[in-house]
């Protein structure tokens, strides 16, 4: 069972045809590749750092649904800081696509509830809907004690 699920080792390949370069121009380097693709490999070089989670708040979060005396290993929490960091790469990518295609620059709440839901977890989608609606209305709230007036975005309230 273990073999029919993709390798999550290294998920950077995922945004291998993307064009982060701005220059149209190919000039070879000594090694035979195009000084663009080069460039392009060299902005996509993502520090582990960068790419994952911060693996105090993973364990704390992991610690906060165990019982207090429960022990959790510095392998489980490298294995769960994998786990998450590729789960919002994968569903952040999802809405990215939509908001490509849509022309817009932005991911919202909404999308990642689409993405979710497109993907396949429908439930969780649902549940963060409902969070998403509830975040918007206390900070509508919030912004209107502060005399700034609120500004929705969700077409749902």
């Amino acid at each position: 069972m273990a073999g029919n699920y993709p390798s999550f080792e290294n998920p950077i390949p995922r945004f291998k045809n993307y064009n982060f370069g701005s220059s149209s121009s190919h000039h070879q380097n000594h090694d035979g590749l195009a000084v663009e693709d080069q460039q392009q490999e060299e902005n996509m070089m993502i520090k582990e750092q960068d790419r994952l989670l911060p693996i105090a708040n993973v364990g704390r979060i992991m610690k906060n649904i165990l019982p207090p005396n429960a022990k959790i290993s510095k392998e489980a929490k490298e294995t769960i800081q994998e786990c998450v960091s590729e789960f919002i790469s994968f569903v952040t990518g999802e809405a990215s696509d939509k908001c490509h295609k849509e022309k817009r620059k932005t991911v919202n709440g909404d999308d990642i509830c689409w993405a979710m839901a497109n993907l396949g977890f429908d439930d969780y989608a649902e549940q963060l809907k409902k969070y998403l609606n509830r975040y918007r209305v206390i900070e509508g709230e919030r912004a209107n004690r502060h005399g700034r007036g609120a500004k929705l975005s969700s077409p749902d309230n």
